[in-house]
């Protein structure tokens, strides 16, 4: 095979390689983008992490391990886009400590970043890339619920694999309510932010659709 031949075949196979990372990135994040919020807009700063981000860790207390601090990474959705609740959902199997630490106790912490949404460049930990830590109880949600199926509906449409989980993996939806607040989105330390604030932010803008 001559040399042109063999850069040709190259090039090619690369130009795959970057469309087939670009559908994945493309297809792992929500479906709109919306603008980040004034950093001094504190519960809206909040809602856009929880409304833009699809995974987080969530802290319960360990059952196995006297009652220390796990923490999981879980997918999670607080809402059909554009139409988010500020209240996490989570699709989590009872066969996973998670679960199982919250249905024998209901405190729980769900830490997010925005370091995956892509519009932060610094460190994870550099006070200007947000985050935030909702704190509260990890409740279960009656099966056959208007909640229910509302939060199933949001998590589905943010995760359309979840649909296809195993049936005897005892999956059910939970939820955190939230009791307190904890955001750091620029120097000077955590923010304050009432729960009542944060559940009745102003809407945040879409700016534009994949």
């Amino acid at each position: 095979m001559e040399l042109h031949q063999v850069r040709l075949l190259a090039r090619i196979f690369f130009f795959f390689i970057f469309l087939t990372t670009l559908q994945h990135s493309c297809s792992a994040r929500i479906l709109t983008t919306i603008s980040k919020p004034d950093r001094h807009d504190y519960a809206a700063s909040a809602r856009w992490l929880v409304s833009q981000n699809i995974w987080g860790v969530l802290s319960t207390l360990s059952i196995d391990h006297e009652g220390a601090p796990f923490g999981n990474v879980v997918s999670f959705s607080d809402g059909l886009p554009e139409k988010g609740s500020g209240i996490p959902y989570f699709y989590l199997t009872t066969l996973d400590p998670t679960a199982r630490n919250a249905l024998k106790d209901q405190r729980a912490s769900l830490a997010i970043s925005e370091s995956p949404i892509g519009t932060c460049k610094s460190d994870p930990m550099n006070p200007t890339c947000s985050k935030l830590t909702l704190t509260g109880k990890l409740l279960l949600l009656d099966e056959g619920s208007k909640e229910a199926e509302v939060a199933k509906k949001a998590l589905f449409t943010k995760h359309p694999e979840m649909m296809d989980w195993p049936k005897d993996h005892d999956f059910r939806i939970f939820k955190l309510e939230i009791t307190n607040i904890f955001l750091i989105n620029w120097f000077g330390g955590a923010k304050p932010i009432t729960v009542d604030e944060y559940l009745h932010a102003k809407s945040i803008k879409v700016i534009s659709s994949l």
